[in-house]
C-alpha cells in the first residue's frame, strides 16, 4: 500500500490523539507500587480515554481482548491485563493506542516497581536511548533503514539484542499504515522519509536472545525465549519540512531535530 502523506488537518487530529494516548500514560504512573494488578491499571486506562470520548485501539483489534498491553519483565510485548498483580523488582511496558475523532495515537513506556536490580535499570536507561537515537534520524531526505541501523548499532554495542519479529508502523489514519520502521536495518536502505510520514519508533531490546515465542494458549503474550528481561519504548512521530515532530511527547523533551533534552544534558557535561 502507498504510504500516507498527511494533510494539516489530519495531521492536527493524529497530534490531538496522540497527546491523548501518552496522557493516559502518565495517569497510570502513581499506580506503579507492588500490589496493583494489572487489571487495575487497565481500569484506569479504560475510564480515562471514555472520559475524553475516544476509544481503545486494541480492543477487539484481530481479537485481542484488552484496552492497552501490559507487558511484565520477560514478555516483550502483548502483555494481556489481568490478576498479575506487580512485585517489588518488577518492570513492565504499557503500551497505549486511542482513537480520537477517528484518529490513532500509540505510544508506550516502562516503568518500575520498588527497587529494581542495576541491571534492568540499565536496560531501561539503553531502551529509552535506541529509541532517542532512532527518533534523531528523523528528518526529510534520509533513508527509513538509519532509524534501525544505528538502534541496532547502539544495542549490539551495550551487550543486547534487537528484536526483528516485532517493528514500528505507519499510523493516524489507521492503526497499522506502511511503512514498516525496522528497529535493525542496513544502512541507507528503505524509502525516503517525507514530510507529512507519521509513524511510531518502538525499539524492543533484550538482554538475551533476540526471538520470542508466542503464548500457545492466548494466543497473544510475546515472551523472550530464554526467560530475560526486554524492555521497550513508543513514540509516534511526524516528518517535517525542516525535521521531526514527536507527536507523543507531552513534556517537551524532544526539539525539532528530534534531540532530547538528556542527550543535550550529557553532551554538555
Amino acid at each position: 500500500m502507498p504510504i500516507l502523506i498527511k494533510n494539516a488537518a489530519q495531521i492536527e487530529g493524529i497530534r490531538r490523539s496522540s497527546h491523548l494516548a501518552r496522557q493516559a500514560l502518565y495517569e497510570v504512573a502513581p499506580m506503579m507500587i507492588e500490589g496493583t494488578t494489572t487489571q487495575a491499571i487497565e481500569d484506569k486506562i479504560i475510564a480515562f480515554i471514555n472520559a475524553h470520548n475516544a476509544k481503545a485501539a486494541t480492543l477487539n483489534y484481530k481479537g485481542y481482548p484488552a484496552s492497552c498491553c501490559i507487558s511484565l519483565n520477560d514478555v516483550v510485548c502483548h502483555g494481556i491485563p489481568g490478576s498479575p498483580m506487580l512485585q517489588n523488582g518488577d518492570i513492565l511496558n504499557v503500551d497505549v493506542t486511542t482513537i480520537l475523532d477517528g484518529y490513532f495515537g500509540d505510544t508506550s513506556m516502562m516503568f518500575s516497581v520498588g527497587d529494581i536490580s542495576p541491571e534492568a535499570q540499565r536496560l531501561i536507561n539503553v531502551t529509552k536511548r535506541c529509541m532517542d537515537i532512532g527518533i534523531e534520524q528523523c528528518y526529510p531526505g534520509n533513508s527509513i533503514g538509519n532509524i534501525g541501523y544505528y538502534i541496532a548499532q547502539y544495542a549490539h554495542a551495550n551487550g543486547y539484542s534487537v528484536v526483528h519479529q516485532f517493528c514500528g508502523h505507519g499510523v493516524g489514519v489507521k492503526f497499522h499504515e506502511d511503512p514498516e520502521v525496522n528497529h535493525e536495518a542496513d544502512r541507507n536502505s528503505g524509502v525516503k522519509l517525507r514530510p507529512g510520514m507519521t509513524f511510531t519508533i518502538e525499539p524492543m531490546i533484550n538482554q538475551g536472545k533476540a526471538r520470542v515465542k508466542i503464548d500457545k494458549r492466548d494466543k497473544w503474550t510475546a515472551r523472550t525465549i530464554d526467560g530475560k528481561l526486554s524492555a521497550q519504548f513508543e513514540h509516534t512521530v511526524l516528518i517535517t519540512e525542516t525535521g521531526v515532530e514527536v507527536l507523543t511527547d507531552i513534556v517537551h523533551e524532544y526539539n525539532a531535530n528530534g534531540v532530547s533534552q538528556l542527550a543535550l544534558a550529557e553532551a554538555a557535561s
